[in-house]
């Protein structure tokens, strides 16, 4: 095999057989193939992409080119959760114990974080004693025992993957769908697990900004998962404010804690509770969500889910006393509330800036070797959606000192805006990715399609004879529609986009602060016909720039796109210097 005639290949487009993939990877791992040769493959892939024959062979490759764990000595069907990672993401903590307690066992490597906070087992090791670095026989032998073990990643998994990731990381070849599932899924597949829960997090504070980009990883992920014999689910999951409260280590194990006490906050409760409901049922343990659902409430209720955390802390050197007593935990020296600067309604709390203020005060690594503080972070007193007066709390921030506090009160506050309308609540499980079938987001593209289509007959076009309907989904599940108006003189015509877009803004629907989150444009048309220019720069003006788009035909023929591709460059009120006397706009 000669390496460079596979770069070639890949580069032009065709597809490699899983051989020639295997033959690849094998000979990267032995160090046959230099790096300057496997950066130029992932740049090959990153442009042509791969088809899922070759997905699936390049995830197994990595899979295999190093240890897999056999967990076929622990009963049961043993279910593994993904998190693709957020601010704020502690569910593993809240999960492991809950979905132990109903009997589903919970065999689990994790990894330390780099960013925002730590990983899985830097929180764990915020507890007194907690010890991560189990042996194979230590880590089998407890599941057994208990239901529940998570330990550290052993450096033998999938070591393909972490050599070519490292690659990546410094090529500019991070941002494929191929090789981000082929990562995550060959760890996953390594460690054994005979079902696959995936969290694929959307939105500001995630690695998937875009919902289209999410969905898209989530179906190769399943995919990938089914064709290895593994049961996978993917949920979609909003993750544009960090998920709960608290931001950094021992302040997200307190959290968790609160939560397997029924007193935690609603969006991770939620969240435990939907991605637990289907471990459960991959693990053969009820028959449908609502049944597992059942379980772990009762499990929470009970206290079952608690104790259960606590023998697993203790089987891992911990102190189990945290439980009741979350002092025992490292605390900071400094708690400086921070007050609303106005009243309102929290419009967004932007996760990502919230993430590297925790970053910041020590709560993450920007490096691999950086020393975690596991006392530090932020705890959020409100929530996007809630309405807020002056003075009123709106987060903490524990710090080493108070000058660290205050520089950290400056970037929160600039994180978090607030604004004149209504309270609301954001979804937080987006949509569902099922094998072999449409998840619930696909099942609400089409009724929005539809909506679209009916729209149509409501259009008034003498002169074109070209009728188009156009439908938008707003946050609360309204659905607004729309028609184009044509006139003699042409210049007057409204667009079937503008007159949706318009209704939606009159109705006072914006004012309440009811977002657009979808939309679609049917047109009697050969194939789907995207909106004028004049359409895209209104739904640039409001609509987020990933909102999805899906653009249709009488036929059935569907284009997916979002409002920022259809007009990456829109013009913005940054562009414009306004008259204060006239009130008219000049470009800059």
């Amino acid at each position: 095999m000669r390496v460079v005639e596979l770069i070639e290949k890949k580069r032009a487009g065709k597809a490699l057989t899983a051989s020639e993939i295997h033959n690849l990877i094998a000979a990267y791992t032995e160090g046959n193939v230099p790096d300057y040769q496997m950066s130029a493959f992932a740049m090959a892939v990153c442009w042509r992409g791969m088809t899922a024959a070759e997905t699936a062979a390049l995830t197994e490759a990595m899979a295999k080119s190093g240890q897999q764990l056999d967990l076929s000595a622990i009963p049961g069907v043993k279910v593994d959760k993904h998190s693709t990672g957020g601010v704020g993401d502690k569910t593993t903590l809240v999960l492991g114990p809950l979905v132990a307690a109903v009997g589903v066992p919970v065999a689990k490597m994790s990894g330390r974080g780099l960013g925002h906070t730590g990983g899985t087992i830097d929180k764990l090791e915020s507890i007194p004693g907690f010890r991560a670095d189990l042996s194979m026989e230590d880590f089998l032998e407890q599941v057994r025992r208990i239901g529940i073990a998570v330990a550290g990643q052993t450096h033998d998994l999938a070591p393909a993957d972490k050599a070519l990731y490292a690659l990546r990381d410094v090529t500019g070849t991070v941002s494929s769908i191929p090789l981000i599932a082929s990562s995550i899924m060959s760890k996953k597949l390594a460690s054994g697990a005979d079902a696959i829960v995936l969290d694929v997090k959307v939105g500001e504070g995630a690695f998937m900004k875009s919902r289209l980009e999410a969905r898209h990883l989530a179906e190769t992920m399943v995919r990938i998962g089914q064709a290895a014999g593994r049961r996978t689910v993917a949920l979609l999951t909003a993750m544009d404010q960090p998920l709960g409260q608290a931001v950094g280590n021992a302040l997200e194990v307190r959290e968790a804690i609160a939560t397997l006490k029924g007193a935690g906050p609603r969006d991770l409760r939620e969240l435990c509770l939907a991605l637990g409901s289907h471990m459960v049922v991959s693990a053969g343990r009820a028959d449908d969500e609502r049944a597992a659902r059942s379980l772990l409430e009762q499990a929470l209720a009970s206290g079952a889910a608690l104790a259960k955390f606590k023998e697993f802390v203790a089987a891992q050197g911990g102190n189990p006393a945290v439980a009741e007593e979350p002092d025992l935990l490292p605390t900071a020296p400094v708690i400086h509330r921070v007050t609303a600067p106005r009243g309102g309604v929290i419009r967004r709390i932007h996760a990502e800036a919230v993430g590297l203020v925790a970053m910041r005060l020590g709560a993450g690594r920007a490096k691999r070797d950086d020393v975690i503080d596991p006392a530090v972070g932020i705890v959020l007193t409100r929530k996007a959606g809630e309405p807020v007066k002056p003075g009123e709390p709106i987060a903490e921030i524990h710090a080493q000192t108070a000058a660290a506090a205050a520089a950290a009160e400056q970037e929160l506050l600039a994180a978090v805006e607030i604004f004149d309308g209504a309270a609301f609540e954001d979804a937080l499980i987006l949509d569902v990715v099922k094998p072999g079938g449409a998840g619930q987001d696909e099942h609400a593209a089409q009724a929005l399609v539809t909506a679209a289509r009916e729209a149509m007959a409501g259009a008034y076009v003498p002169y074109s004879q070209f009728a188009v309907g156009a439908a938008l989904r707003l946050d609360t599940g309204e659905v607004v529609v729309g028609a184009n108006v044509e006139n003699a003189s042409y210049g007057l015509t409204n667009c079937a986009e503008r007159t949706a877009i318009f209704k939606y803004v009159t109705s006072g629907a914006r004012a309440r602060g009811e977002r657009v989150v979808e939309v679609a444009v049917v047109a009697d048309s050969e194939g789907p016909v995207a909106p004028c220019g004049a359409c895209r720069q209104v739904l640039a003006e409001f609509c987020a720039a990933d909102t999805p788009v899906h653009l249709a035909n009488l036929n059935g023929q569907i284009r997916r796109t979002t409002v920022g591709e259809l007009l990456p460059c829109a013009f913005d009120a940054g562009q414009m210097n306004v008259d204060r006397t006239t009130g008219m706009g000049i470009r800059e």
